[in-house]
């Protein structure tokens, strides 16, 4: 705009204003606040980046969110040894989820916590997407809370998985000031942290069961996340259930697009693989393969590798998450003879020796 019309606009709009010390300060904070990266930036950044590779990865000890970075149940000898077998077979990305409730409990804990992570992420040279909020699919039922977590149902998928924040705050803005200084204080502390490589904002939040409605907080925490102006991108995920305002929403404000894939090629190609062309961005697909319904990674990683999607598969060791039975096991099932998701036994076994040498070799990690 030209600047003396802007100056004229912003001389009526004070003019007209009860309060026009107040009015003029809003709209200079408003004009101050930086916006989503330009198309170009996005793309410079993704092409100089190595082909993002990688995992969802809870630690095999911990049941959610809550019970990974709390105090008294953070483990960072599994960590270590399970970011080993990350690395070795060429993983160099992981995503992680985090919980406000541990942050409020002891904000300088977690994030010396946080930063202990990625102390081990550097020494494996793995870096990490980082994700604030998530919506409720699984796990327990009622509002999350602090202390100890409840012990896995037996064949029960993800039994003990925790919503964050909890829908009661979802829901109620008077309670969104805790969860943006939450937002602001972690992204603030790793805001040039190169081992960052995204923030992703909030997992799924199209997709919930438990009555939240998620696009006035989403709104809110890329607001807060774009006041600090990390040096890192901004993003939350596309998924089939994301409704359309959402989607809408998200294309227009994410520096680069993520989503979210448990289907075979057939529908992964027809719905997901031309997102990059459309909205000239970096493509990243942040939770894939469930090997009995057709996302395995013989299928799927290829596709991936061959357009340079970021592809970030579910699970890493199987452990107190259950996430080797499918959706909706029942308690009591048995183990699966095809694991839904994870890749590793306890002891470091692969499940498919197979999935190893494929994935290996397209990371470019030998065979």
């Amino acid at each position: 705009m030209n600047p003396q019309i802007k100056c004229s606009l912003v001389m009526l709009v004070v003019a007209a204003t009860p309060q026009p010390q107040v009015g003029a300060a809003h709209a200079a904070e408003a004009e101050a606040l930086p916006q989503r990266w330009p198309a170009e930036k996005a793309n410079a950044w993704y092409d100089s980046q190595p082909w993002p590779i990688g995992c969802n990865y809870i630690p095999s000890t911990a049941i959610n969110q809550i019970e990974t970075w709390q105090a008294d149940s953070f483990d960072p000898e599994t960590i270590d040894r399970e970011l080993g077998l990350a690395a070795g077979i060429g993983f160099n990305t992981v995503r992680i989820f985090s919980h406000d409730l541990v942050w409020e409990a002891d904000p300088d804990g977690f994030k010396a916590r946080a930063g202990q992570f990625l102390d081990l992420c550097e020494k494996h040279g793995i870096r990490v997407i980082f994700t604030f909020f998530t919506n409720g699919c699984y796990g327990f039922e009622g509002e999350p809370h602090l202390g100890k977590q409840p012990d896995p149902a037996p064949g029960v998928h993800n039994s003990g998985w925790v919503q964050t924040p909890g829908c009661a705050s979802v829901n109620d803005p008077a309670k969104w000031g805790r969860l943006e200084t939450y937002v602001k204080d972690v992204i603030a502390a790793f805001r040039d942290d190169e081992r960052i490589l995204i923030w992703d904002l909030y997992n799924e939040p199209g997709n919930d069961k438990k009555g939240c409605q998620s696009l006035p907080l989403l709104r809110e925490v890329f607001a807060w996340a774009r006041a600090i102006n990390p040096s890192q991108p901004l993003t939350s995920c596309l998924e089939p259930r994301t409704p359309d305002d959402m989607t809408q929403f998200l294309v227009d404000n994410c520096d680069v697009i993520t989503f979210h894939s448990y289907a075979g090629p057939k529908t992964l190609s027809g719905r997901w693989l031309g997102l990059s062309e459309k909205y000239n961005r970096p493509v990243l697909c942040t939770e894939y393969m469930a090997r009995s319904i057709g996302s395995t990674f013989q299928a799927i990683l290829p596709i991936f590798h061959r357009e340079r999607i970021g592809a970030i598969s579910f699970g890493l060791v199987t452990g107190k998450m259950n996430t080797q039975f499918p959706w909706k096991s029942e308690k009591g099932s048995p183990e699966p003879e095809i694991w839904f998701h994870d890749i590793f036994r306890p002891d470091g076994t692969p499940f498919d020796p197979e999935e190893i040498a494929l994935i290996r070799r397209l990371s470019g990690h030998g065979e």
